[in-house]
């Protein structure tokens, strides 16, 4: 794993679950960045694609007003991993938030150092 990757992913990381601040969020991404959650059932609390970092920004800052609080990071956790593509990693989360205990997948492309595109798979 690229120290770059792991460096974007502990910021995002530190923006979304940590901070909650989806004004960073946004930053990592690309201006025509797109954030997409698959599994997310239609009618959810968050769609299942944003386009465009004010999409992303206002998307994120909406779903986080209703989901469980902070990630514990003490019992919380995540595995990086590489693939054939220099533009694009994978990472496993386990995740407490709220007491409430996930696991998801996430797909990072990027693009100069920012998130191009992310796909999310966890149900909300």
């Amino acid at each position: 794993m690229t120290d770059s990757h792991r460096e974007l992913f502990e910021r995002y990381v530190y923006a979304g679950a940590i901070t909650r601040n989806p004004d960073a969020i946004a930053d990592l991404f690309t201006e025509d960045g797109i954030f997409e959650a698959p599994l997310v059932s239609p009618g959810g609390p968050l769609p299942s694609r944003l386009a465009g970092r004010e999409a992303i920004r206002a998307g994120i800052g909406a779903f986080q007003q209703d989901a469980p609080g902070p990630v514990d990071p003490a019992r919380s956790g995540y595995v990086l991993h590489e693939t054939a593509d220099p533009g694009v990693f994978i990472a496993e989360i386990d995740a407490v938030s709220g007491g409430v205990e996930m696991s998801l997948v996430q797909i990072f492309r990027i693009r100069d150092g920012q998130i191009a595109h992310l796909r999310d798979y966890f149900r909300a």
